[in-house]
């Protein structure tokens, strides 16, 4: 077993601040740009079951080798070069396509994250690791699962990766952030239709966070999707419709609420 202790003596008990998240979530509405706020509520929320499921992995074999050790994803997944040398149609292939089209890199999400644990909240022991599996992993969500970066996508990945990990912080962000773009952006789309289904989805399939990312990296996507259990995420591409027949473009709900 590894000497790093799962769960630092000095992390607070109890990790459910529901006034803590709902103070950062308005400070999130009020600059939604403002991705430290994020994490705020995510860390005021985490609670017993999130623990649970990184405990129960962290305590595994493959847990073990996985979060044990020092190795970076965010270097892997930085790394675009060696990613561009494998096969058309694989997972790394569409992600790094996707990353440099969008401007991305895992290093980017660290320094916001930064800004975060600038606060002293980080304690280098397995529940951390674990977090920084699932923060380094969150744009290669969005290859697997099919939803894009906009505002719908983006709730929708953090409904299907709630099912998966069960941090109360996340949930909330997406069912509130899916309740503000249906209240004021697109009223008439099945915005939490699409939230819903992000879990249900997240919920089916295997957990993404405990793959061996450098083997799913070489792996077709299709293949990947289809033995982890994705589904495709028909209710979204709905909303995306309903949307565009209201003249509204999905990758553009700032122009539509102004």
């Amino acid at each position: 077993m590894s000497v790093i202790p799962f769960h630092h003596p000095e992390r607070p008990g109890s990790e459910f601040r529901p006034f803590k998240a709902w103070r950062h979530f308005q400070n999130l509405m009020a600059d939604k740009e403002d991705t430290e706020q994020v994490f705020h509520i995510i860390a005021a929320l985490r609670g017993r079951k999130f623990r649970e499921v990184a405990g129960n992995f962290w305590h595994s074999e493959k847990g073990q080798r996985l979060l044990a050790s020092n190795e970076r994803l965010i270097d892997i997944l930085d790394d675009h070069d060696t990613l561009k040398k494998l096969p058309a149609g694989t997972v790394g292939r569409a992600y790094v396509d996707f990353m440099e089209r969008e401007g991305l890199s895992a290093a980017g999400l660290e320094a916001e994250y930064g800004k975060f644990t600038q606060a002293g909240t980080r304690f280098e022991d397995g529940i951390d690791r674990y977090g920084d599996r699932l923060r380094d992993t969150h744009d290669l969500h969005h290859i697997l699962t099919g939803y894009g970066r906009d505002a719908l996508g983006e709730q929708c990945v953090l409904a299907f990766t709630y099912a998966q990990h069960r941090n109360l912080g996340v949930g909330f962000i997406a069912y509130a952030g899916g309740f503000e773009l249906k209240r004021r952006v697109a009223p008439s789309a099945p915005i939490m239709a699409a939230v819903r289904e992000g879990h249900r989805i997240g919920k089916a399939a295997k957990n993404l966070v405990h793959e061996d990312i450098i083997a799913l990296l070489k792996e077709p996507l299709a293949d990947a999707r289809k033995r982890l259990g994705i589904a495709e995420p028909v209710a979204y591409k709905a909303a995306h419709e309903a949307m565009r027949s209201g003249g509204i473009d999905p990758y553009n709900l700032l122009a539509a609420a102004a």
